[in-house]
């Protein structure tokens, strides 16, 4: 297989070392010279990135000729003190226990921006970090912390969607405005994080493993868990212990589709749990100014991943629910429920009230899935960026309770008048889906109760910015013209 890596962006069209000076032709009049110290995979992506963006790039190497090779004919590779000397700008692109070696270079990188793309090899909560070491080994020089979120293969393959941040920070606006520039030039998206203190922040980045999903995630397998559990209680474990019937070969698929959509209905509640607890806060308190309590606050930002991990079982439970019928199991009952009726002779096993319960349950259920399938699709930011916030929320809001309320009445026509048959409590315990049922009413009922146009008027004028008045008391001082306290209204 051959090596991406090795394929040059742009191509020389001259032989041997006449192809070198191409450079001249391919960067743009008045184009700063980019320097590139270190002659990894970093450097190499890099330098052929620039290259295609129009740059003169040189790199420094300890031995040029050895990694001739492995650069674009377009790139001018010469020693390091010599692209010290040519560049304007200069990546730093070693390895941070490797910087004390440059410190020969210090007097021709005085006044020149130095971008530091180290990462340490684990999660540094102390510091200091890399781009401050490198700061005080260069003091002289204009240091910005940079593109070590961004990998190799991304430099090689072009900015993509997911893979065009690239977070800067430094303590100097000129240096970081140029690689801002640069960054914009070779595609990319330049974030601002601020003075150089956020280097330590932006190094642990590429460390963190979804750090917004652990959460979500434990919430899911703990639901997970307890539903499929408490299943296994009720519909394997009670008829082996009652009549001595085994029927643990539910557990693969039975037990685990009536566990999926509970936890999918449970975990679409706790989307719109956190916003409705918001809102009566704001109404208890009569002010949007108070922060939220930490719980809440962390809650209310990790919505998003609730809802994808409530798509996700949502969309098992389809696949699930479709497989049912191509088991064993399944023919067998039929088989024998067939067998029974014929022996019994009945001739019409046509029930109206079956038939309409398990109609509506389906269509139901298509719909549910169907809008958190929109919901899902908007929560990419491809798709979120297409859309003004108006139908952002439109959709994420209002379909989202919608999604809810269909959810939610699934479940309602799965149960139907089961709730109230004592053979669904076993082992006194009520079936799956009166627990599953709590959360999604609580959060739907607490919607209707914003609805009601006393509460909506007060929570909207709350979020327009008023205030319930209050009054403040001033003492006066011994001396003053009355001993009458002074009441103002702020």
């Amino acid at each position: 297989m051959p090596d991406d890596m090795a394929r040059p962006l742009v191509r020389g069209g001259g032989e041997g070392g006449a192809s070198r000076h191409l450079e001249a032709l391919m960067s743009e009049p008045g184009a700063p010279v980019i320097g590139i110290l270190g002659t990894g995979d970093f450097s190499r992506s890099l330098a052929r990135r620039l290259v295609a963006s129009g740059y003169h790039v040189v790199v420094g190497s300890r031995t040029p000729k050895r990694s001739l090779a492995r650069f674009p004919e377009d790139a001018e590779l010469t020693s390091q003190m010599e692209a010290a000397t040519q560049a304007d700008l200069v990546f730093v692109a070693v390895f941070p226990e490797h910087h004390s070696t440059l410190l020969q270079l210090k007097p021709a990188l005085a006044g020149k921006t130095l971008v530091d793309v180290s990462n340490g090899l684990q999660i540094n909560r102390d510091g200091p970090s890399n781009a401050h070491q490198l700061a005080d080994l260069f003091p002289e020089s204009f240091v910005v912390k940079g593109f070590n979120t961004i990998s190799a293969w991304n430099l090689q393959v072009g900015p993509r969607d997911g893979s065009r941040q690239v977070f800067l920070c430094s303590d100097n606006p000129i240096a970081k405005n140029s690689v801002t520039q640069l960054c914009r030039r070779m595609g990319f998206v330049p974030v601002d994080m601020g003075r150089l203190s956020s280097s330590l922040e932006i190094e642990n980045l590429p460390f963190y493993l979804f750090p917004s999903w652990h959460l979500p995630v434990l919430c899911t397998l703990s639901l997970f868990i307890f539903f499929y559990l408490y299943n296994f209680l009720r519909d394997v474990l009670h008829p082996f212990v009652k009549g001595g019937k085994s029927a643990f070969y539910k557990m693969p698929i039975e037990t685990v589709n009536v566990t999926l959509p509970s936890v999918a209905l449970v975990m679409l509640a706790l989307v719109y749990l956190p916003g409705l607890c918001a809102a009566f806060l704001q109404l208890r308190w009569c002010t949007k100014y108070n922060r939220f309590p930490s719980w809440l606050d962390r809650w209310l930002t990790r919505r998003k991943q609730f809802g994808l991990c409530s798509f996700l079982c949502a969309a098992l439970h389809a696949v699930y629910s479709l497989c049912l019928p191509m088991r064993k199991s399944a023919r067998y009952k039929l088989l024998n429920a067939a067998f029974k009726q014929v022996k019994a002779g009945v001739e019409d096993s046509w029930v109206d009230e079956d038939v309409w319960r398990m109609e509506l349950y389906l269509s139901v259920g298509i719909m549910a899935l169907g809008l958190l399938s929109l919901l899902a699709v908007t929560s990419l930011p491809s798709v979120a960026n297409a859309v003004n916030w108006r139908e952002f929320t439109f959709i994420q809001s209002s379909l989202g309770y919608c999604a809810l309320f269909m959810a939610t009445l699934h479940v309602l026509l799965f149960g139907w008048n089961r709730a109230f048959s004592p053979d669904q409590y076993r082992f006194l315990l009520p079936p799956t889906f009166v627990l599953v049922l709590i959360l999604p009413l609580v959060a739907l009922l607490g919607r209707l109760a914003l609805f009601l146009p006393c509460v909506a008027l007060r929570l909207r004028q709350i979020r327009r910015g008023w205030e319930r008045r209050q009054h403040v008391h001033f003492t006066p001082r011994d001396g003053d013209c009355n001993g009458l306290e002074d009441v103002s209204d702020v």
